[in-house]
């Protein structure tokens, strides 16, 4: 009796191991806020999403949201974290601060944002990602901007005025760097960049990205734009003058090199392989949508 019952309670021990072994481990990553993480003229808030595995460099997305949110609410609301999880790279959400008609906003009206080092949000996303670099060891090599409508203005603003810190950025429903004259002209409908006639040269858009950052030559950072047809709060036809602006600071033709749909009503336009732009069927001012993301990732070059 007492063998049969050592037997037994050795094979329930057994049981009870295997059984914590075997059972999905719960991931202890979770949204963080940082505070004091440098020079912030913004006075932005910063949370920061870091997965449990990564490798010893992770790569660095910025991932910003549009007007009216959040780093949290664009950290539940969208798919990079989930990605994170699954390609290891660490996610900086910003929160936007300044008041702008829509809530709260990324500033890309002011003559601050628009200098380098001038000051405001530009510069206190730097600090978010020099920060990054410094406390998770994030790859000053593999750093990458992302955001929805401001947040994808934002990102065509990082880009421009940072070309030497982002590898890469994908604009969900943005406009083109240098699109608003001031804080007065940033609020639909007034807005003489988003009433729908906006409509410079490629010469003049590129001039405004080459003057962001006067003498720099060094390599420009590949961008990804997105854009629903049917949108009416950032009017489609924005897309265009953003293909405009990057493909003259690239040096490239307005005709693509190549265009196909690879999914349904995802038609996408290609030049080299420096600019690409989705046009989104039917699309209204609601992206990204499910999968976009993971394009985006892609496009980084951080999926494989």
């Amino acid at each position: 009796m007492t063998t049969r019952k050592t037997l037994m309670t050795l094979v329930s021990t057994l049981l009870t191991i295997a059984g914590v072994l075997l059972a999905p481990q719960a991931s202890a990553a979770s949204l963080v806020e940082v505070t004091g993480f440098g020079d912030n003229p913004g006075r932005m808030r910063m949370h920061v999403y870091v997965p449990d595995t990564r490798p010893a460099k992770p790569a660095i997305v910025v991932a910003m949201h549009g007007c009216g949110g959040s780093g949290p609410g664009f950290y539940s609301g969208s798919e990079f974290a989930s990605l994170a999880n699954r390609y290891g790279f660490i996610v900086i959400y910003p929160s936007a601060q300044q008041q702008a008609g829509f809530g709260k906003c990324f500033d890309t009206w002011s003559d601050a944002a628009k200098r380098r080092g001038g000051g405001s949000d530009p510069v206190s996303i730097i600090s978010m990602v020099t920060y990054s670099q410094q406390r998770y060891g994030g790859d000053p090599t593999r750093v990458f901007a992302t955001g929805s409508s401001s947040g994808g203005m934002m990102t065509q603003h990082m880009l421009a005025l940072y070309p030497d810190v982002f590898k890469a950025g994908a604009a969900f429903m943005g406009v083109p760097f240098n699109c608003f004259a001031n804080a007065a002209d940033f609020p639909p409908p007034g807005s003489k960049c988003t009433n729908g006639t906006m409509n410079r040269t490629p010469q003049q858009w590129g001039d405004a990205v080459r003057q962001a950052y006067p003498g720099y030559t060094g390599p420009r950072p590949r961008v990804q734009l997105w854009h629903g047809t049917a949108d009416t709060l950032v009017p489609y036809s924005l897309l265009q003058e953003s293909i405009e602006q990057w493909t003259n600071v690239f040096g490239l033709s307005q005709t693509p090199t190549s265009s196909d749909t690879p999914r349904a009503n995802w038609n996408r336009r290609r030049y080299a392989d420096k600019v690409e732009a989705y046009s989104i069927q039917g699309a209204g001012h609601s992206l990204p949508s499910t999968g976009m993301a993971a394009v985006a990732l892609e496009f980084f070059g951080l999926t494989h």
